[in-house]
């Protein structure tokens, strides 16, 4: 035997369950019949894909027993087992993302960490919440030497051979204490398998021994004799054992739905939404997708799980298909089981396969169509467009063919409105007749933005501007859109302000009259800017910078960010405010050491206004320190 100690986030996230608070710990039973009908999957396809394996003869089924005296559970499977690597890399190390994204979740204060087991799928670990010691006990299919797996959840763990005549998995519970004793009777794991794991596509066995008396005659009855009582081993299935996604939608209750996605998401909660299709004629398939309440915790992970299971003919082919939906729906869970798919379909042949990319065409509308129907509900879509709205975003981006759908789901802040998010379609209607583009400023921070002086002309002349402060995201995608239903989307960094009441002539008198402080400033900057101009888009700041959307580079650095590249940057276009006080008064200053200094307040203020780093903050303060001495 092997002590073996447990990784460190392992030996956090079993400390959790340990200790849990979780009130609803009848879970595990779910996650342990889930795991071993996940291990009967995998053997299953294994059995027609794998050369080893064909011919190997196993009739799928999990089994549940229980000791009330020994205060014990055992749940057993003949799935595809373990050796004894499967087992460290499974149990003793976190190897999925979602687990690690729970682990980084964990506050160290007990009561909020363990509100954090409804939001994660907390899989075998989840048994330590009821168990003082688990045994796991494991032969995996086509392997002779079995194994042994022992903790009390503790830092550690045994491990050592053992002789195990089948294939599958053992798991041996060993309850706490008379808290959860309760779980050791046949009414309590019948209750949580109906509940749970009615429609897991193999049979659960409930064995247990039931006292059963002898009939008696009416003459022995009369006579008042004792009726002789043996002990009688049950076996008997406490599940449908139907794959629920094949029942007809009429025989199925929401309750169904909810607790059929709980099974295979392993959350808590009841989905926000399902969709459930069943497609004949060229290409036959049945779907069931679901909207989980909450994003998964790794969705923005590269390494995420993904949350659709690929099923042909009921036999189970991956869990672990990144492309069964495109990566902006990653946090869709649910099933597809396809008539029309061979059996042995390699992951090569899946992403090229004709009906694959039917099915997959199909299901992205269909469950596009089920989130324009949440966005009806301005409630509901509320809570979805807090979870979903950067991962639709991608989409505008991924999925050409469904961009104009997707425009219609996605959300923005706004200037009309600080709280309330708002759709392309109400910022349409919203605006004047004459008015045919669609503004947005981009940024990271929301306040920087909504006070930002580019936007002083356009609240002067009542027009909304769109507030985008995901600038990760938005600076990709946003100029990928073009058009929304012939309204061009503009940057307001980039594109001319709204007209001001200053005739042609006055805006020529303007530059003529500042044309000599513009020079001086521009030779004062130098490199700094590409160009330094009058504008008549400020109404109460000195200053502001834009980008030039002619700059061919601007256009490339749009390119390279979209790539993932570093983009280099580029000088920006000053544009100051000739009725403004420091600009007046600049405008006649005959101290030159004066204009320098101003010169660069005007271009540092402006982009801290934009949120931008100044490069020389020391030079910035010392500048400001002169200039105020001055004015004292």
């Amino acid at each position: 035997m092997a002590k073996h100690e447990f990784q460190t986030e392992v030996g956090q996230l079993l400390k959790l369950m340990t200790h849990s608070l979780y009130s609803n710990k009848e879970i595990f039973i779910r996650e342990l019949v889930s795991n071993a009908s996940d291990a009967i999957d995998k053997l299953e396809y294994l059995k027609i894909t794998d050369e080893k394996l064909k011919g190997f003869e196993t009739t799928p089924a999990v089994s549940i027993g229980f000791d009330e005296k020994d205060k014990s559970i055992t749940i057993a499977d003949n799935g595809i087992g373990m050796n004894e690597e499967d087992l460290i890399s499974a149990i003793g190390t976190i190897a999925k993302s979602g687990t690690k994204s729970f682990v980084e979740s964990l506050t160290g204060d007990a009561k909020k960490d363990s509100n954090l087991i409804g939001q994660f799928g907390v899989g075998f670990y989840s048994v330590f919440m009821v168990a003082q010691r688990v045994d796991v006990i494991s032969k995996k299919a086509g392997e002779d030497q079995g194994f042994k797996w022992s903790s009390d959840g503790t830092g550690s763990y045994d491990l050592e051979s053992v002789t195990k005549d089948e294939n599958g998995t053992v798991i041996y519970i060993k309850l706490k204490d008379e808290d959860v004793s309760e779980f050791a009777s046949k009414h309590r794991i019948e209750n949580i398998v109906k509940k749970y794991s009615n429609h897991i596509p193999f049979p659960i066995f409930l064995n247990y021994e039931e006292e059963v008396a002898e009939e008696l005659s009416e003459e022995d009855k009369k006579a008042g004799k004792e009726a002789k009582k043996s002990i009688e081993k049950k076996h008997e299935q406490i599940n449908e054992a139907t794959a629920l996604w094949t029942q007809p939608k009429a025989k199925l209750k929401a309750n169904d739905y909810n607790e059929f996605y709980k099974t295979i998401s392993h959350d808590s909660e009841d989905p926000m939404a399902f969709v459930h299709t069943k497609a004949e004629g060229v290409s036959e398939y049945t779907t069931l997708f679901y909207i989980p309440k909450k994003a998964p915790m790794d969705m923005y992970r590269v390494d995420f799980q993904p949350g659709v299971k690929l099923y042909v003919k009921r036999v189970f082919i991956t869990d672990d298909e990144k492309e069964l939906l495109p990566t902006y729906l990653r946090f869709v869970k649910g099933v597809i089981d396809s008539e029309d798919l061979p059996l042995n379909v390699s992951r090569e042949l899946l992403q090229e396969n004709k009906v694959m990319a039917n099915i997959k065409q199909s299901s992205v509308k269909k469950i596009l169509s089920e989130i324009k129907k949440i966005s009806k509900k301005e409630e509901n879509y509320k809570e979805f467009i807090e979870q979903y709205n950067r991962p639709l975003k991608e989409g505008i981006y991924q999925d050409h063919m469904n961009k104009d759908a997707i425009l219609e789901l996605v959300r923005y802040k706004s200037t009309n409105d600080n709280s309330e998010m708002t759709s392309f379609a109400d910022y349409k209607e919203r605006a004047s007749t004459e008015q045919k583009t669609i503004f947005y400023i981009i940024g990271e921070d929301e306040r920087v933005l909504r006070n930002s002086p580019l936007l002083e002309s356009y609240k002067k002349n009542n027009i909304e501007v769109l507030i985008l402060d995901d600038k990760e995201i938005d600076e990709v995608i946003t100029p990928s859109i073009g058009t929304y239903k012939d309204w061009e989307l503009k940057d307001v960094t980039s594109c001319e302000a709204p007209k001001t009441e200053q005739s042609e002539e006055e805006q020529k008198k303007v530059k003529e009259e500042f044309k000599s402080i513009v020079e001086k400033i521009t030779e004062v900057l130098g490199e700094a800017v590409k160009e330094v101009k009058t504008t008549d888009r400020l109404s109460e700041s000195p200053s502001c910078v834009v980008k030039d959307a002619n700059d061919p580079m601007a256009q490339m650095a749009a390119m390279m960010k979209s790539m993932g590249q570093e983009v280099p940057e580029s000088a920006p276009i000053l544009e100051i405010n000739p009725d403004h006080k420091i600009v007046k008064s600049l405008n006649g200053c005959t101290d030159n050491k004066m204009i320098e200094n101003v010169s660069w307040l005007l271009l540092d203020q402006a982009k801290m206004a934009e949120g931008i780093e100044i490069k020389d903050p020391v030079a910035f303060t010392k500048r400001l320190n002169e200039v105020m001495s001055k004015a004292f």
